[in-house]
């Protein structure tokens, strides 16, 4: 009994500096992200991706960029993008480029994971595009996008954004920034929780050998061979599979396993994984019917296993794959204050700032954007968009709306946030016991 309960503390203390490490950048890149989500409308984002030729496919791996990388939220844009006449090529791209190649996961990967990772991460996102590309157009069945598209949505999307500088110079601009920044957090809380609380969970109470049963050739003397590395890259998506967190949620995991000697590209095949999910999946199949669904599914994972398998390998050739550091190396210096607590107390109080004009009321008027742009659609993560998003859309039409109804794939996951955070407390307070 004695064990467990040092267990559960060491758990809840290592996924409570998980987070301490990554508050500071989680800030960052959402702040990052609100100012371009007010700045920069949807109506630019669906101009010209009507085709899959390379000016699309750029296009849409920039707008994706530069868009939100919450999965769930990349889905609803995405499947905006698609029906509004997009072609299914840049539509993944954006969906791609949306979950893989934004600022804040770089930062946070900085942090858990060494820059071999955040390299990979970047490197890897335009040649998941690239093979997705590649893939769809050698094997999409005829029919098949014209059955998913639908009739398409003939409304109207107005005029151009408004004057960016302008917005930045007004105080109902700042309120829009604000409120985005919290509806950026209303949509990850849960997968972060979760997320962080898992790997604590796992590097506390899983022991290395299960990292080395599962993980074929993990922690073996001398680098793993071919057929190593590959089982492991086929595994990583089953592993993500399994918790089905989000993609900023499941890298403190990733350290947790490259910490308990999972090559390099099983760990970067785990962290493309978030869009194979069976939540993903689920959602996918509701907004396309499944048959598209599970084309996407085989797409994305054969996309994943190529890329992942050319980083590994690529990188070796360069001679620059990262050394494991041991089952330690996720956990060490995880509340010391520095550089990172400096920055932590910094952007909490630019948090607040943002919190305390996103609900001040608005002087402005106008017609606001409601990102998904379809009404009361509900994405099966409790991410509704549109109608009631609407309501909360912004003056001037530089914000994109985000509602949040909890649906049932949204209630099942507040519920495993609330036990994740009862989990924590109880583990904080289990030295009392």
């Amino acid at each position: 009994m004695d064990d467990f309960l040092a267990n559960w503390n060491g758990a809840a203390l290592t996924s409570l500096g998980f987070f301490w490490k990554a508050m500071w950048a989680f800030a960052l890149g959402y702040i990052v992200s609100s100012l371009i989500q007010v700045l920069v409308t949807e109506q630019r984002m669906r101009r010209s991706l009507g085709d899959d030729g390379i000016g699309s496919m750029s296009r849409a791996t920039f707008f994706g960029f530069i868009s939100s990388s919450c999965s769930f939220a990349a889905l609803s844009t995405t499947r905006s993008l698609f029906q509004k006449g997009a072609a299914l090529a840049p539509s993944l791209a954006f969906l791609l480029a949306s979950t893989n190649l934004v600022i804040e996961l770089g930062i946070v990967i900085s942090i858990f994971l060494t820059w071999q990772f955040v390299v990979g991460e970047y490197v890897g996102g335009v040649l998941l595009i690239l093979c997705a590309w590649f893939l769809v157009r050698r094997t999409l069945p005829d029919g098949l996008v014209e059955r998913a598209q639908g009739p398409g949505d003939d409304d109207d999307e107005g005029g151009e954004a408004s004057d960016w500088r302008r917005t930045l110079r007004s105080r109902d601009g700042w309120r829009r920034i604000g409120r985005t920044y919290l509806m950026e957090w209303q949509m990850v809380w849960r997968d972060v929780l979760v997320g962080f609380t898992v790997a604590g969970v796992i590097a506390a109470f899983v022991p290395t050998d299960f990292f080395h049963a599962l993980f074929v050739g993990a922690g073996g003397e001398g680098a793993p061979g071919f057929g190593a590395v590959l089982a492991q890259i086929f595994i990583g998506p089953i592993a993500a599979f399994a918790t089905f967190i989000g993609s900023m949620g499941n890298i403190p995991l990733a350290a947790v396993l490259f910490g308990n000697g999972v090559s390099f590209g099983g760990v970067m095949a785990f962290i493309f994984s978030d869009l194979v999910v069976l939540p993903v999946l689920r959602i996918n199949a509701r907004y396309y019917g499944w048959r598209m669904a599970l084309y996407i599914l085989g797409v994305l994972l054969a996309s994943l296993a190529v890329t992942s398998l050319a980083l590994h390998y690529g990188f070796a050739a360069l001679g620059m794959l990262p050394e494991g550091g041991g089952a330690a190396s996720a956990e060490r210096d995880l509340f010391t204050f520095g550089l990172g607590g400096a920055l932590n107390v910094a952007f909490l109080a630019a948090s607040a700032a943002l919190a305390l004009l996103a609900l001040r009321r608005s002087s402005g008027s106008g017609g606001g954007h409601a990102h998904g742009g379809h009404s009361g659609h509900d994405d099966g993560q409790g991410h509704g968009h549109g109608e009631h998003g609407a309501e909360h859309a912004e003056a001037d039409g530089g914000g994109h709306g985000h509602d949040h109804d909890h649906g049932e794939g949204g209630s099942a996951l507040t519920w495993i946030a609330v036990a994740a955070i009862a989990w924590l407390v109880g583990g904080l307070a289990a030295p009392l016991f």
